[in-house]
């Protein structure tokens, strides 16, 4: 009897209506296909806790949108729910004990004339991004090589889509790592603050006189992904009547802000322990709130 794997791997296939299972320990994809050759296809990636997916509507809406922006043909949401329970219901039964699970949606543009190749990958959440949570990150400000205007002058730049090519952004993180650092946040060339490579930021600015803090994110004009975990937690803060904002952020600004975070669907609210080697605010309290509202809004 073959050894359960730690992922399962499910293409969407129309003679498939559940998705059809397949090997990830074997290869799958064909050299040709433009996702390899090109990093021409998009992906959503997507945390299950317990065997459900958490804000699956929105991360399908951010699909369907990214794969619009790149003129991508993808299936329908109902195509993909099928295969994320299937994936998510065979990893459960070859891996009872993991009751957290990182859901990876891919949609390549395919082999040329035979139309995209979609499936769905799940596996366990590393336990070195639950450290992270736990913990916090070090970060670096890196310059991203281009102005807040970009992504209006050119579109091409697929800035608002969340694609494949993502060589930049690894890049970023293996230099970060070099430095001694976990992770890094963007900025455009006249110093205006984007996102991490695989993270939206959030910052809270405290009114020095009513203590009411206010919750702060970047502009999505500037080209940033419009992000799930921002929009739940931004969501439950407004329900609550927390003041939000969203920038312009300069670089110097998000130095004095009172705290910052890295947050994501897989890595949850990440607190940013120092900036360029300056420490940075914590306030677990925040957090912990931020939290409540985030889990309030992921279903």
């Amino acid at each position: 009897m073959s050894q359960p794997t730690d992922a399962a791997l499910v293409f969407l296939d129309p003679n498939y209506p559940a998705g059809r299972i397949a090997d990830p320990t074997q290869p799958q994809i064909l050299v040709t296909d433009e996702g390899l050759t090109r990093g021409d296809g998009v992906f959503e990636t997507m945390l299950a806790v317990d065997g459900k997916v958490r804000k699956l509507g929105l991360h399908l809406n951010r699909l369907a949108s990214s794969a619009n922006i790149c003129t991508l043909p993808i299936p329908p949401e109902q195509a993909w729910e099928a295969a994320i329970q299937t994936a998510v219901e065979t990893l459960r039964k070859q891996r009872p004990e993991f009751t957290e699970m990182t859901v990876k949606l891919t949609a390549t543009r395919g082999v040329s004339g035979m139309g995209s190749t979609c499936w769905v990958l799940a596996t366990g959440v590393p336990e070195s991004t639950i450290r992270q949570r736990e913990n916090g990150v070090d970060v670096i400000l890196l310059d991203k090589g281009h102005d807040a205007a970009a992504n209006h002058r050119a579109p091409w730049l697929l800035m608002g889509a969340k694609t494949l090519s993502c060589a930049v952004n690894m890049s970023a993180l293996r230099y970060a790592k070099a430095q001694g650092k976990d992770d890094v946040i963007f900025h455009t060339s006249e110093g205006r603050v984007l996102e991490g490579p695989t993270s939206t930021v959030l910052m809270v600015k405290i009114d020095q006189q009513t203590g009411v803090p206010t919750l702060i994110t970047p502009r999505l004009e500037t080209g940033v992904l419009p992000g799930t975990t921002q929009g739940a937690i931004f969501a439950g803060a407004e329900d609550s009547g927390w003041d939000l904002g969203y920038g312009p952020v300069t670089t110097e600004e998000l130095l004095q802000m009172d705290a910052v975070w890295l947050v994501s669907s897989v890595r949850l609210i990440t607190p940013v322990l120092s900036l360029d080697n300056q420490p940075m605010g914590q306030h677990p309290e925040i957090t912990a709130k931020l939290t409540e509202f985030l889990l309030a809004g992921a279903h």
